[in-house]
């Protein structure tokens, strides 16, 4: 039970690869807080978790995130453990992409990593102990095609990661960024949906186009994702900081 006690708070974590992350380290013997804006999703996850508490956020509204911290905090207690792992990506061609899409990218994938990170980071500091952790994607270390704004907005968590694990690298928190591949959840299900309505490709063609860039030849495995981000919450992965740790099959070394 190497997490016992600790706090943990994980954005998005109703489904997909946060709600692995939550089975990973609830197991683990962490408490667990899950966030997200479908309360019903949440309240379903949680009761999955020993012990788990649904709170409803939308991580793109300051006093959401302020309340929902605040709630965390008043049922288990200070942050130790922050996965920002809530986000978002829609495909568009770049000159369909108004300054409105854009926005909403950065809202969800990079100010709301922000808004979180400022609602416990200060606890963190004062009791010189903490592990931030942003789900971002193979997207923050290369460029992909019709997705601009995400592309931008998770180039923007890489740099966020990098320069604030500077600024904590001697006040004993330390902030990294995993960057999966293309994965089995509900935004690689809805890409492959798209791909064979737009293109009238089978499924099996789809999923082969998405992931053609990886060199296993197939989707990433959320529990993938949870067992990187276990390593990075245990002791032995206190001098890791300010990397970028891909789960994506050698697409990107």
């Amino acid at each position: 039970m190497e997490l016992g006690g600790k706090h943990v708070v994980i954005t998005g974590g109703g489904r997909g690869i946060g709600a692995a992350i939550a089975d990973r380290l609830s197991a683990a013997g962490a408490k667990i807080t899950i966030m997200g804006r479908n309360m019903k999703v949440l309240e379903n996850k949680a009761k999955t978790l020993e012990p788990g508490l649904a709170v409803q956020c939308d991580v793109t509204d300051e006093a959401s995130v302020t309340v929902a911290f605040l709630a965390a905090v008043a049922e288990y207690g200070p942050v130790d453990i922050l996965v920002n792992n809530a986000g978002a990506a829609v495909s568009l061609p770049f000159r369909k992409t108004d300054r409105a899409h854009l926005q909403h990218m950065l809202d969800v994938n990079l100010i709301g990593p922000y808004l979180c990170i400022q609602a416990c980071l200060q606890e963190m500091i004062d009791k010189k102990s903490g592990r931030i952790i942003n789900i971002a994607s193979t997207a923050a270390l290369k460029g992909y095609g019709y997705v601009t704004a995400y592309t931008a907005a998770k180039h923007g968590v890489l740099g966020l990661t990098r320069s604030l694990a500077l600024e904590l690298a001697t006040k004993g928190v330390t902030v990294n960024a995993v960057c999966p591949g293309f994965t089995d959840t509900d935004i690689a299900r809805d890409a492959i949906r798209n791909i064979v309505e737009k293109t009238g490709r089978t499924e099996d063609e789809a999923i082969r186009e998405l992931t053609v860039h990886n060199p296993q030849k197939r989707l990433i495995q959320p529990e993938e994702v949870a067992a990187t981000v276990l390593w990075l919450c245990s002791a032995g992965a206190s001098s890791i900081t300010g990397q970028a740790i891909a789960v994506a099959g050698g697409e990107v070394m």
